[in-house]
């Protein structure tokens, strides 16, 4: 093919990417639904960032510019359509954000033209990435996200060590956007996430205090603190309300994930666990509650996952994942469930708020041995049969 028939094929193959209808899948627990395509890929990302279209400068349609994988996406209903900031990874390893938007949240996510601009700190971060979105109640739309940087400690060669902070940026209309200070905190901070109302007149975190870039250590679970003001934001007292614990799914450790939905029941959270497997580090994803009157106080968490890898989610850059920091509640009660799977790819589930908070008030708490799981599962048994 000449340049002219190469780019009309590539154009053409793009479009059928991302046109393509997203079907449901067969699989069936009656929780969620699952789809049987990731909703973006790296191949979903503009023609126009990866290839220089001037036959004169590259007469050979070279790809300049590779994209990696697009992942770990904050999500929002934006003037009717279902945006997404995804964090997209360049084969050069930096991370940025930029926006997907689609016109029902299942398929056809298409990207602006741009990515999105985040101002820099009087201390330049080396990578951003995983924005949590809150639209909160003050009128702006808050997005918190990692901002990784070098640590200056490192050993002479050590060119891996690196520190985690909380960078804040906020927007009005998601085209502009301001930075903020980054959080100020005790510990590294890179799962933090913003409650979307006033607690007691404060802006409230969900917070994970680590040792380091990668090990919690000492960090207990998901945090939660109360600071004066999100523009010069400061964490001085943090407690755990979510714990790691001893042979669970978060085991190691867990950060939670969108910012929560309010329910009638309780506020309604999706949070990520971490526990150690033969073949490395396997995340997976569950839900808890907490009350609408102290959204501090846990009243309900079902044992176990509640989305972990399955079939092609299992294979990619980082095995054996899957990662979530974004979900959207519509007005009909419908949800939409954004996850990336082994830092590759993102896919959709869908729900309904009464099957999720059904699932969480009455499917049975971790008994933290084998002894009382199967004391949970003979009491099932037990009442199904009884129905015979």
């Amino acid at each position: 093919m000449n340049y002219e028939e190469r780019l009309q094929w590539l154009l053409a193959e793009h479009e059928a990417l991302l046109s393509r209808k997203n079907e449901e899948s067969d699989f069936y627990n009656g929780i969620y639904v699952r789809y049987q395509n990731p909703v973006l890929t790296a191949e979903h990302t503009p023609l126009i960032w990866r290839y220089d279209l001037d036959p004169v400068s590259n007469s050979y349609l070279m790809e300049r510019i590779g994209v990696n994988a697009t992942m770990n996406s904050g999500a929002i209903k934006w003037q009717e359509k279902y945006l997404l900031v995804v964090r997209v990874e360049g084969a050069d390893r930096k991370s940025f954000f930029a926006i997907a938007e689609s016109p029902n949240g299942i398929d056809n996510f298409r990207f602006r033209d741009y990515p999105i601009v985040i101002p820099q700190t009087n201390d330049p971060e080396t990578n951003i990435y995983d924005m949590r979105l809150t639209a909160h109640e003050d009128g702006w739309i808050y997005g918190i996200f990692c901002a990784e940087r070098r640590d200056p400690a490192a050993a002479p060669g050590d060119l891996s060590a690196a520190t985690a902070s909380a960078g804040i940026a906020r927007t009005k209309d998601l085209i502009t956007w301001e930075r903020l200070p980054d959080l100020k905190a005790p510990s590294q901070q890179r799962n933090v996430v913003l409650h979307p109302e006033f607690i007691d007149g404060k802006y409230a975190l969900y917070t994970r205090s680590q040792d380091g870039f990668i090990n919690p250590g000492t960090g207990g679970g998901i945090g939660w603190a109360l600071v004066d003001d999100i523009c010069h934001a400061e964490i001085k007292l943090e407690k755990v309300i979510n714990f790691r614990a001893y042979h669970t799914i978060k085991e190691v450790k867990n950060g939670e994930g969108p910012h929560p939905i309010r329910t009638p029941q309780g506020w309604l959270h999706l949070a990520h666990g971490v526990r150690g497997c033969a073949s490395g580090l396997r995340y997976v994803l569950y839900l808890y509650m907490t009350s609408l009157e102290d959204p501090s106080e846990v009243i309900a968490e079902p044992a176990g996952y509640f989305i972990a890898p399955r079939g092609e989610e299992y294979v990619g850059d980082v095995m054996n994942v899957v990662f979530s920091n974004g979900w959207i509640a519509d007005d009909d009660g419908r949800v939409f469930i954004y996850y990336a799977s082994s830092d590759t790819r993102m896919h959709v589930a869908t729900s309904t708020l009464p099957q999720l908070v059904d699932y969480c008030l009455n499917t049975p708490r971790d008994g933290f041995s084998s002894a009382a799981s199967v004391a949970s599962l003979i009491r099932l048994i037990d009442k199904n049969l009884k129905r015979k």
